[in-house]
């Protein structure tokens, strides 16, 4: 072979094939059904395994067993109904409000450059100052009642959710907003026919992944200062070395942030099922 030839051979193609399968690969409904009821099913298997060995205390580990009679028995008396209301009831209104405040304020940050400019850097110096740092002030200005731990969970979730926003609505094709402009459309039509729809699925990605950062403030606002709430009724269980019932709503806090997922997955599907 000559020199002429080895100069003048085609590229070698990249192996792409394989990366493409890896990123976009679906498997089949059954098999995802496997792998979902594994993912539930092994770390129960381990759980009762390690308790039935006896190799932990059962002050420290209770067998899933006795967790179920815990939670049966907090049910029951009406005490795990009464906590579970409270710190659904500041949840709701917690981070309703950080999404109320938040999606606005990013939706602008995304669709105009000067907003960006002037608050993406206050917003980006406050996530990272820790909300829980803020609970001895909160507890100053608002007192120890409803206010301060509805201030800690809109702390925690705003200036997060209102980032990721922006992110979701800068997400939108270039393309688009040009097709958009060329066909005539206001800014304010384009905003509200083309930048919306195009990003309120991954707005409600954001929105998806805070609504379990509401759940850690909320319960940390319940174990510092509260009378009721699921924070609380742990704070008291650890008191009298109650684990099963620290496990019981562990697990109740567990199935409801699932449910809260399912539920935004199943909307995301639904109202952005046009847009990929």
């Amino acid at each position: 072979m000559s020199a002429g030839a080895v100069v003048d051979a085609p590229p070698v193609a990249p192996p792409r094939t394989r990366r493409v399968r890896l990123l976009h690969g679906e498997v089949s409904a059954p098999l995802a059904w496997t792998l979902r009821a594994a993912s539930m099913a092994v770390p129960l298997a381990a759980w009762t395994a390690l308790s039935a060995s006896g190799a932990v205390d059962p002050d420290f580990l209770p067998s899933p067993a006795a967790v179920w009679e815990a939670g049966a028995g907090m049910a029951a008396s009406g005490e795990l109904w009464s906590d579970l209301g409270a710190s659904l009831g500041r949840i709701g209104l917690g981070f309703v409000l950080a999404v109320l405040v938040s999606v606005p304020l990013g939706f602008t940050m995304g669709a105009l450059p000067a907003a960006q400019a002037l608050l993406e850097p206050v917003i980006g110096l406050l996530r990272y100052l820790p909300a829980s740092a803020f609970i001895p002030l909160l507890i100053i200005w608002l007192g120890i009642g409803e206010a301060s731990k509805v201030a800690l969970l809109v702390l925690g979730v705003v200036f997060f959710n209102t980032l990721m926003t922006a992110d979701a609505v800068r997400r939108v094709p270039r393309r688009l907003l040009e097709v958009s402009a060329t066909l005539g459309a206001r800014p304010a039509r384009v905003a509200a026919r083309v930048v919306f729809p195009y990003a309120l699925p991954g707005m409600i990605d954001a929105m998806r992944v805070n609504a379990a950062a509401a759940w850690n403030f909320v319960v940390v606002a319940e174990l510092i200062a509260a009378t009721s709430g699921l924070g609380y009724r742990i704070t008291r269980a650890q008191r009298f070395l109650q684990t099963d019932k620290i496990f019981a709503i562990l697990v109740v806090i567990g199935l409801i942030g699932l449910t809260i997922d399912v539920t935004l997955r199943l909307l995301r599907a639904r109202v952005g099922r046009w847009s990929v």
